[in-house]
């Protein structure tokens, strides 16, 4: 929902949380069954139905289409994947199982959660100011750069 992008959701009903979504303006939605004819103005198209059948009809429309395409949990139908993302400030990491296992991708990224908590993003606009004034005083790029390392593994390691 951060990226801008116009989404449209087609589907006889919603969760609440994309209900949610709807009521707050962030999607549109075509309360019904997929037509063909849906992913036409489409750039990137994903497929969540709950029907296998539905599922790869809309892999042919897409590929048929030349659009972008995820076919949730079944990456033979897909065009690209989707990571599991975790964000941390200026710190973003991405886990991807090459799609073998999108359960094992959410798995490891709740473990990186726990790792890389919300204290993370206070750290990591430290970093950014020492970095900043570090690239301006120090003017030899081999000091700068120990200086940099250095920092980094004592603040991260203690």
């Amino acid at each position: 929902m951060n990226s801008g992008a116009l989404v449209t959701i087609v589907s006889p009903s919603l969760t609440k949380r994309l209900e949610g979504y709807k009521i707050k303006g962030l999607v549109k939605h075509k309360k019904r069954e997929y037509r063909s004819s849906d992913i036409k103005s489409s750039f990137l198209v994903i497929a969540a139905t709950n029907s296998e059948e539905i599922n790869r009809q809309i892999s042919r429309d897409a590929e048929a289409a030349d659009k972008l395409l995820n076919v949730v949990d079944q990456p033979a139908l897909c065009n690209f994947i989707v990571p599991s993302v975790v964000r941390r400030g200026l710190l973003t990491i991405a886990v991807s199982t090459g799609g073998a296992s999108p359960a094992m991708a959410k798995a490891i990224r709740k473990e990186l959660q726990q790792l890389y908590g919300p204290e993370f993003s206070r750290f990591l606009g430290l970093m950014k100011k020492l970095r900043s004034k570090a690239m301006k005083e120090i003017t030899n790029r081999k000091q700068r750069e120990a200086f940099l390392k250095e920092l980094a593994d004592r603040l991260f390691t203690g």
